[in-house]
């Protein structure tokens, strides 16, 4: 990470930065963030991200008022300034600061913002994966939103780095594909590409968005075997960009180009 945060409308070292120890975001993880690609020192996809913060919002009601999408862009391009990041990438964290009914306090704190710069992850050559255990609840308000209650997530990633995969396809209740840990799948078969549909409890992620835009894409509600037999898999997300699985747990690609490697500019 870089050395300089964006916290509460200034710009300081991390250590320097905290949120209310008995806010709602440090007991129960309310909060919403995004991961935006930095591209030649400007965010990629302003706009989608900034929709989708607003709506995770409204929908765990967290309290924006403070905060407009000029304010907090602006907040971002200083902090990218700042920091020197040419290509890299950025999270835009917004924590409710306010109490609960379990642990009141007083406090005329409602959210706070926290912007984050760093360099693009790095995205190994055979980027392996594998099937989790650890399954998402397609009826969870919280499976279609970028909440900071990210743990079932963190602890599926960990667990396949820990087996020797990069990421790893979780599943649903009823067994459908959802997405990998910390992105979004599309799976190319028989000249089609297809996708997760959001009721299976898929994130709508910003690059996903992009990618249904600009190729032919069919939602699906699929079971696992139908990717494990597809012809080709691929992972977006901000961090990664678009990467193609060479490994999914013993199964290997049989196509090693397509149109959608071709959309998000290269690391």
């Amino acid at each position: 990470m870089d050395e300089l945060v964006f916290f509460n409308r200034e710009i300081l070292p991390p250590v320097k930065s905290s949120i209310l120890a008995l806010s709602s975001a440090a007991l129960y993880g309310k909060g919403i963030f995004t991961t935006i690609a930095i591209y030649n020192g400007l965010p990629f996809l302003w706009e989608k991200h900034w929709r989708r913060l607003s709506e995770n919002a409204m929908t765990l009601k967290i309290d924006l008022s403070g905060f407009s999408e000029g304010s907090t862009e602006s907040a971002l391009k200083e902090l990218i300034e700042k920091n020197n990041v040419t290509d890299g990438r950025a999270r835009i964290t917004f924590f409710d600061e306010s109490a609960s009914a379990f642990w009141p306090f007083e406090s005329d704190r409602k959210a706070c913002l926290l912007i984050t710069t760093a360099n693009r992850k790095p995205v190994p050559h055979n980027f392996r994966i594998k099937m989790s255990f650890n399954r998402v609840s397609s009826f969870s308000k919280l499976a279609a939103i970028k909440s900071c209650n990210y743990l079932d997530n963190i602890i599926a990633y960990e667990d396949a780095r820990e087996t020797g995969f990069d990421e790893a396809i979780r599943l649903n209740e009823g067994g459908e594909v959802v997405g990998a840990c910390m992105a979004n799948v599309f799976w190319a078969s028989g000249g089609q590409l297809f996708t997760p549909s959001v009721r299976t409890g898929c994130l709508p992620g910003t690059t996903r968005e992009f990618i249904l835009e600009n190729l032919e894409c069919e939602e699906v509600e699929e079971l696992y075997d139908k990717v494990y037999k597809a012809d080709a898999v691929f992972l977006t997300s901000a961090g990664l960009g678009v990467v193609q699985a060479s490994d999914l747990a013993g199964w290997k690609p049989k196509i090693s180009d397509h149109p959608i490697l071709h959309l998000i500019p290269q690391k």
